[in-house]
C-alpha cells in the first residue's frame, strides 16, 4: 500500500466517503499496482533482460489495472471470451493477449485467432478445433502456443495442459511442425504451489522442453510464459499465517527462475522472451475493503461485532487478514472489547472478516482490512446484497472505478 494512500485513510476521510459511497466500499491504490509492477519487472529483467509481464486478469480485472499494464508494454492473460472483451475495450491489441484456460469458446477462439490473437492449447480436443480453423484460412497466420504439463515434485498433479511425455504432445508439435499458416509463438506452463523453489523447477521443465522443441520440431518459441503463483507484498502476521516467514519476495522468484535463463542463454542473441503471469503479486496488495460496524451483541459470554461487509468480499477464510479499526461517527459507548469477533452481513455461520479483536470498538467505526486486491471483487457473487463501489483516492480527487452495483444490475436478465 502506498504511503499517499495511507495517509488518507483517516476518520474525517472514511465518515465523508461513507456519506457519499455507503458504508461499505473498497479502496483501490493504482500507485501500489504501479510500483509493484515496475519493481517485479526489475527483478527480473536484473537476470534476464528479454523479460515481460503477462498480467491475470482472472485476479482482478479492474480495467484501469489492466489498462496500467497495457501502458507499461505487458501483455493481458486472459481464460475467457469476457475477459478477451475487457482487454479490448481497456485499448489492448489483439496480438498483446494471451488466451489460456482449460474450456474456450469455439465460434469466439475463431474471431480471436483471425483478428491476431494467441491461444495456448490446452488439450488435444481443443488443439483439433485449431487445426480446422487452419485449414479454413490458409490465407492466415494463426499464432498457438502450448500449455506443457510435467511434474514439478510439488505435490500436486496439475489437470492443465498436455503432457509432454504423453502422444498428445507429439500430435500437437507434429502438425504445428507441417502446418504453414501455424505460428508456435510460446511455450506455457502454470502450477498450483507458489513457493519460490517451485519456479526453479519449473524454469529447468521448461528450458529443457524447449531445447526438446527446438531439436525434435525444428520449432523455435518466440516465448517461455512461466504462468504465475507468485506471493505478493504482505505484513508479516499474515506472512507468519502463511507460514511463508521472510523466505519469498520479488527477488527470491526472479533468482530462482530468470537466473536460470540468463544461464541457459548466455551469449544467445535470438534467445527467447521470459514471461510469467502474476496476478496476486501486483493486485494482493493494492486494495483495501472498507466496512462500518452496525451492532453489538454478547451470546452467552461471547462478543461479537457486526458489519456492513463479509468474507464475499475479502476472499479469504481460515486466517485472520490485515486489518485496522478506524474510529468513525462513534454513536454509542465506546467499549475496551476483549477477545470479539467481527462478523459479516450474510447469514452464513462461518462468516466471520476478524476473530478474536482485542481494542476499543463503538457502533460507526470502521473495519478496514488490506490485502484484498486479489479474487474478491472477481469473485464476490449477488449472495444477499450486490456488491459495493470501488474508490480510487490516490490522487487529489475521490475517482469511482466502479459505483455500488443495484437491482437493475444484477436482475435485468430475469423475466418477473
Amino acid at each position: 500500500m502506498s504511503k499517499k494512500l495511507q495517509k488518507k485513510i483517516n476518520t474525517e476521510t472514511l465518515i465523508n466517503l461513507s456519506k457519499e459511497y455507503g458504508n461499505a466500499f473498497y479502496l483501490l491504490d493504482s500507485d501500489a499496482f504501479k510500483e509493484n509492477y515496475v519493481e517485479l519487472s526489475n527483478a527480473f529483467k536484473k537476470y534476464y533482460p528479454k523479460f515481460n509481464i503477462a498480467y491475470s486478469y482472472k485476479t482482478n480485472y479492474i480495467p484501469k489495472l489492466v489498462k496500467i499494464v497495457n501502458d507499461f508494454g505487458g501483455y493481458a492473460e486472459i481464460v475467457s471470451d469476457m475477459e478477451e472483451q475487457i482487454a479490448i475495450h481497456s485499448g489492448v491489441e489483439y496480438n498483446r493477449i494471451i488466451w489460456n484456460g482449460p474450456i474456450k469458446n469455439k465460434e469466439k477462439i475463431e474471431e480471436f485467432l483471425l483478428c491476431g490473437g494467441m491461444v495456448n492449447i490446452d488439450s488435444k480436443q481443443e488443439a483439433d478445433i485449431i487445426f480446422s480453423i487452419a485449414k479454413r484460412h490458409l490465407d492466415k497466420k494463426l499464432h498457438v502456443g502450448v500449455r506443457c504439463n510435467f511434474d514439478v515434485n510439488d505435490g500436486v498433479m496439475s489437470r492443465f495442459g498436455i503432457d509432454v511425455e504423453g502422444n498428445d504432445f507429439d500430435y500437437v508439435l507434429s502438425y504445428v511442425k507441417n502446418a504453414k499458416n501455424i505460428d508456435l509463438v510460446e511455450l506455457q506452463c502454470h502450477f498450483a504451489k507458489r513457493l519460490s523453489k517451485y519456479w526453479s523447477k519449473r524454469a529447468d521443465g521448461m528450458l529443457n522442453i524447449y531445447d526438446r522443441v527446438v531439436k525434435d520440431y525444428n520449432l523455435k518459441p518466440q516465448r517461455i510464459d512461466l504462468g504465475g503463483g507468485i506471493y505478493g507484498k504482505m505484513p508479516d502476521d499474515l506472512k507468519n499465517q502463511l507460514g511463508l516467514g521472510n523466505s519469498e519476495n520479488y527477488d527470491s522468484y526472479a533468482e530462482a527462475a530468470a537466473k536460470k535463463f540468463a544461464d541457459h542463454f548466455a551469449n544467445v542473441p535470438d534467445a527467447p522472451e521470459l514471461v510469467i503471469e502474476p496476478g496476486s503479486a501486483l493486485a494482493g496488495d493494492c486494495m483495501k475493503f472498507v466496512s462500518r460496524i452496525e451492532t453489538f451483541k454478547n451470546i452467552r459470554g461471547k462478543d461479537i461485532a457486526t458489519v456492513i461487509g463479509s468474507q464475499k468480499n475479502i476472499s479469504m477464510s481460515g486466517i485472520n487478514p490485515p486489518y485496522e479499526i478506524v474510529p468513525g461517527l462513534r454513536e454509542e459507548e465506546t467499549i475496551d472489547y476483549k477477545d470479539v469477533d467481527i462478523a459479516g452481513f450474510t447469514c452464513i455461520e462461518g462468516d466471520v472478516l476478524v476473530r478474536n479483536h482485542n481494542g476499543k470498538l463503538s457502533i460507526g467505526d470502521f473495519l478496514v482490512i488490506s490485502n484484498c486486491g486479489s479474487y474478491s471483487v472477481v469473485m464476490k457473487p449477488p449472495f444477499i446484497l450486490p456488491n459495493f463501489a470501488v474508490l480510487d483516492i490516490c490522487g487529489d480527487n475521490c475517482e469511482v472505478i466502479k459505483r455500488a452495483e443495484n437491482f437493475e444490475d444484477l436482475f435485468r436478465t430475469y423475466s418477473f
